[in-house]
């Protein structure tokens, strides 16, 4: 039935105007009297019957409301111990029970009004569809629950409000422990005077002290330069809004000579069952933010991470002793193993390829295993230098992963190098098949990363792979290296560091001097970059066509993988000739993989690429990141991109910071 016109009761008073009306006309002009009378009360018939006609449909209305619950009298939503409004399909109020009227309506009779202020904007089609809607009316909390009848529909409130007051009051107050780590403590004491130590570290912890108790958490010192903090839920959500502040005010510290002192990571452990776990999760996310190259708040949360921060460049750690002990630890498990396999990255590069060398050599010459590098040649873009190492009579030493997967024993062992990830060695299958792993990898930490590696070999400060395991080397053999086995190694430090120009330190120079001893020569090396003239071309028309957005260098290309097999190496290239334009901070190109859109991203440290790529889904170095996109147009690539650089951007004051003082 359709809903019959309902005319306010005011039309009553109008038509008694009317009447009055048509008897005052009566003395003038007989004639306009009745006229004037007949409308009259043929207007007051129309709206008596309408009004008796809606009172009609409201109660089939709220009877047919009723009919729907079995063995309930009609009486029942008057009755009903909750407030409860039926309501027509556009959301006009038809009826409610007395308990709507005194706890919703402040005992007014709303009648006519439109439902939509009784439910707080909420829409009844997503009321429907849940199972209950939580809303908030007049500091009251309410979950309501709405059933559809013929001519409308019937909401029920439940006032929760104490319920849920005391899940709040639960969740807030749900302990917090966080896990905080001075980085690199041992590098400043050492440049640093012991009057400025003490006076930095009296600064640094009264920070934390003034950071934590206007937190109303505490803290305790566990050991020189660690600290445990526990805070409840509601701090630690104010802590995240401020984006963890106490990086930026522990990162303005400086000693006398206006030299920063140090940085600070944090690991934080939320939602554990016990006070136990969080503290377990802390530590776990303090291993991922040191992992990470510190700086940097790292939160877990059962399987998921939260990342804040991670925008200093980080320091140069100048003790061996960890290469030493790794060496006498792989010495040992490289002697209970039959056979030996190195694997690289997909796509392995020079850093891959050069990594996994450096480890045949030490290992071939040192003990008696067999050993070999697993590689994909169809797949490598380290194409050029494979091809003159095997002419130079290196070929029985590369095996393709097919072959290799035959051979897998309980005493295999697979030394993966360049990366940790698991999804992204060279052969995911021959990882799944090994039982003992060694990692060496220099790149930040992923969340999802080699987790039952029995020697974890991490080294995020490191410029490339290549320069860990030449220390490996110096101390495993010094003496394995011939002069095709040292170029190699340098090839990959030269490409991770771009000739020497980032993620260059002192350990990389002493690395590239061992190696220069043994015979590398840097021309042949230089030799391993040259590029043929469609790749320089490509290169140059990415550079030329590039545009300028918020200080970073974007570029695309509509090339592909199956036209161009260096395609990611040309546009690793473009990137990093970008970042010589004058004012450029970041630089980004975009090119595509088969179907796939792919993002090659470079910095010189003022702008954390990594933070960028991780919102794309993809990772890498704070100067040197990629991500896959997926199968989008070029066009949607470069909004995605520009959308994670912005929100990067408003994330990361520092980097703001440091573009407009590099523009000033």
């Amino acid at each position: 039935m359709k809903k019959p016109i309902y005319l306010q009761p005011h039309c009553l008073f109008f038509s008694a105007g009317l009447v009055l009306m048509a008897f005052a006309a009566r003395r003038y002009d007989r004639q306009v009297f009745l006229f004037d009378l007949i409308i009259a009360v043929s207007f007051s018939i129309i709206i008596i019957m309408s009004g008796i006609k809606f009172r009609r449909y409201v109660n089939k209305v709220v009877k047919d409301a009723v009919r729907g619950i079995k063995g309930i009298d009609h009486t029942y939503l008057e009755k009903f111990s909750l407030p409860a409004v039926v309501i027509a399909k556009n959301g006009e109020v038809l009826w409610y029970n007395a308990r709507f009227k005194r706890k919703l309506a402040d005992g007014k009779d709303c009648a006519g009004e439109l439902i939509d202020h009784y439910i707080c904007g909420e829409d009844i089609e997503t009321l429907l569809l849940k199972d209950g809607t939580d809303i908030v009316y007049e500091n009251r909390c309410y979950t309501v629950l709405a059933t559809e009848i013929n001519y409308g529909y019937v909401l029920y409130y439940v006032d929760d409000t104490d319920n849920k007051q005391a899940a709040k009051l639960y969740n807030d107050t749900k302990p917090v422990v966080a896990s905080v780590n001075l980085d690199n403590r041992d590098e400043f004491e050492r440049d640093i005077t012991d009057d400025n130590i003490n006076q930095a570290m009296v600064q640094i912890e009264s920070i934390i002290k003034k950071w934590v108790l206007s937190f109303d958490g505490v803290y305790v010192k566990s050991a020189v330069g660690r600290y445990k903090i526990i805070l409840d839920e509601k701090h630690l959500k104010l802590a995240i809004e401020s984006k963890f502040k106490l990086l930026e005010e522990i990162r303005a510290v400086k000693a006398s000579d206006n030299m920063s002192v140090t940085t600070i990571s944090m690991g934080v452990g939320r939602g554990g069952s016990t006070l136990k776990q969080c503290e377990q999760w802390s530590m776990q996310a303090l291993d991922l933010a040191l992992g990470r190259g510190g700086d940097q708040v790292a939160i877990k949360n059962n399987d998921d991470y939260e990342f804040f921060g991670g925008v200093a460049q980080g320091m140069e750690k100048l003790e061996k002793v960890q290469a030493r002990v790794i060496a006498r630890t792989l010495a040992e498990k490289i002697e209970r193993s039959d056979n030996i396999y190195i694997m690289g990255h997909q796509s392995s590069d020079l850093d891959a390829v050069g990594a996994a060398v450096g480890m045949w050599s030490v290992i071939s010459k040192t003990f008696p295993n067999n050993v070999n590098i697993v590689i994909n040649k169809e797949t490598t873009l380290a194409s050029i230098f494979l091809n003159n190492f095997i002419s130079n009579g290196y070929e029985s030493i590369f095996i393709p992963p097919e072959k290799a997967r035959q051979n897998v024993g309980e005493k295999t062992l697979l030394i993966i190098v360049d990366t940790h990830s698991p999804t992204f060695v060279d052969d995911p299958q021959l990882y799944s098949m090994c039982k003992n792993i060694v990692v060496i990898d220099h790149h930040r930490m992923m969340v999802k990363h080699i987790d039952n590696a029995s020697i974890f070999f991490h080294d995020p400060f490191a410029s490339s792979a290549s320069e860990m395991v030449t220390e490996l080397v110096q101390y495993l053999n010094s003496d394995a290296l011939n002069k095709h086995e040292a170029e190699a190694l340098l090839a990959g430090i030269m490409l991770d560091t771009k000739n020497f120009v980032l993620r260059t330190g002192v350990r990389t120079f002493e690395a590239a001097a061992y190696l220069k001893r043994k015979g590398a020569d840097t021309v042949e090396v230089k030799r391993l970059f040259s590029d043929s003239l469609n790749t320089y071309k490509t290169k140059s028309r990415l550079v030329s066509e590039a545009e300028i957005y918020n200080n970073s260098a974007i570029a695309c290309t509509d090339e592909t993988m199956n036209e161009d097999k260096d395609i990611r190496v040309t546009a690793a290239q473009a990137a990093d000739e970008l970042l010589t334009i004058q004012d450029v901070q970041a630089s980004y190109v975009l090119y595509k993989t088969f179907d796939n859109m792919c993002v090659s991203a470079r910095s010189l440290g003022d702008m954390n690429v990594q933070l960028v790529m991780e919102k794309l889904g993809g990772g890498g170095h704070q100067t040197m990141a990629g991500a896959n996109l997926g199968k989008i147009t070029k066009e949607a690539a470069r909004e995605k991109l520009i959308g994670a650089i912005n929100e990067m951007m408003s994330e990361d004051t520092d980097a703001a910071s440091a573009i407009k003082r590099r523009n000033i």
